[in-house]
């Protein structure tokens, strides 16, 4: 069984950047603290929401080489869609909440689409099952043709 991967977000960086917010939204009506297997199991859920929009342009592993940049962008995603979460499950759901969710969802399809594009470690992503990998950057064009069979110098011409 595969190892499961690691969420674009954590508990500890939701309470890092929205410390006020996630204690109103996510507060345990008995104890009034924040309840963190909620919140954990919202950022997993989340990771995989995030990682199942942009399967339409990288795979896994391309997700996996994220340079810190673009990791950091996914991770101010994942906190708005990790809130939205946790504010259903506790019943708490505002519509500034669900505005923020629906524009992470729009911008990660953006990305998924072409409008947008992440960077990684190494090198660009990877290619299709049985394509040679390249480097540079997902948005890059490289053109990967076989040698010309027609030359001037193949028919006797100066070249």
């Amino acid at each position: 069984m595969a190892e499961p991967r690691a969420p674009f977000v954590t508990l500890a960086e939701i309470q890092a950047r929205h410390p006020r917010e996630l204690a109103v939204l996510a507060a345990d009506e008995t104890t009034r603290q924040v309840d963190p297997v909620r919140v954990e199991a919202a950022c997993a859920d989340v990771s995989s929401e995030i990682r199942a929009i942009l399967a339409a342009r990288y795979t896994g592993e391309d997700l996996d080489r994220l340079d810190a940049e673009s990791r950091s962008v996914l991770r101010l995603y994942a906190i708005d869609m990790a809130l939205y979460r946790v504010a259903l499950s506790f019943g708490r759901q505002t519509e500034a909440i669900q505005v923020r969710y629906t524009t992470a969802v729009k911008r990660l399809e953006g990305i998924a689409t072409g409008r947008g594009a992440l960077n990684f470690e190494g090198g660009g992503a990877s290619a299709p099952a049985g394509e040679p990998t390249t480097s540079g950057s997902p948005n890059e064009v490289v053109i990967d043709a076989p040698e010309r069979l027609f030359t001037r110098r193949r028919f006797g011409g100066a070249g």
